[in-house]
């Protein structure tokens, strides 16, 4: 009788777990947090403009944040979501994920363009971005350094290394010209000239360091590296001194 009492009592502790497993996960694309828009300066009509958009997942029922782009009239809408899995009424761990996404705007006509993420949600985030006539038709009017990394010092200066490999030997570095927006992003263009006709491929490793001016008041700046490929490398830089 007891073995008996025993199993009974097993199987009524075991039938809320698999009550809960039956419950079906619904999975749907939901508006996640937008902290903050980044829109570089100095794109033009022939560059692949891009904006960096931070924000965070609310808990871990949130999964892959995405985004999609639409432009239209000087206007750009970008909604970022995530899916969002949750098994009935269940219980989310509520652990905040923080996010960056790169958005690719590709080519723009020139003018200014105004820029809303997660438009009409309680995220709602705005930016401003203004893009160049280019001065030729050429698309590759300079070539910047194929950088790789951004290698932020660890002794409190603003001193940065910009690391990665050249293609070949024929280029080398002309400058190093950073712009800024006046916000939150320093545009650093590693810009190179060529030194030979003949460039055979060969991967050349280089290290090039620059300082990160002190032109911005805002606590984080985006460095936006713009590289060889039309892309860009990006990294947050910590704008305000350490104390001594």
């Amino acid at each position: 009788m007891r073995i008996m009492n025993r199993n009974f009592l097993m199987a009524l502790a075991m039938m809320p777990a698999l009550g809960f497993a039956s419950i079906p996960v619904v999975s749907y694309e939901a508006n996640v947090p937008v902290d903050h828009v980044y829109s570089p300066a100095g794109f033009d009509s022939n560059d692949n403009s891009e904006v960096v958009i931070s924000g965070f997942l609310p808990n871990l029922c949130y999964k892959a944040p995405q985004h999609m782009v639409n432009v239209k009239d000087g206007k750009i809408n970008i909604s970022v979501k995530a899916i969002k899995n949750q098994r009935g009424l269940g219980f989310c761990a509520d652990v905040i994920v923080p996010y960056v996404e790169y958005v690719n705007l590709g080519v723009l006509d020139k003018g200014k363009y105004d820029i809303a993420v997660n438009e009409n949600s309680q995220w709602e985030k705005h930016s401003k971005m203004q893009v160049a006539e280019a001065s030729s038709s050429s698309i590759d009017e300079v070539v910047y350094a194929n950088v790789e990394e951004v290698v932020k010092s660890d002794d409190g200066s603003r001193k940065v290394i910009l690391k990665g490999h050249n293609p070949s030997d024929c280029f080398e570095l002309k400058e190093i010209e950073v712009k800024d927006n006046g916000v939150d992003v320093y545009s650093v263009l590693p810009k190179m000239k060529q030194i030979r006709a003949f460039c055979p491929k060969k991967m050349i490793p280089f290290s090039y360091e620059f300082e990160v001016p002190q032109n911005l008041d805002a606590d984080r700046v985006l460095l936006h590296v713009r590289v060889m490929d039309g892309r860009s490398v990006n990294a947050f830089f910590n704008n305000q001194p350490q104390n001594e």
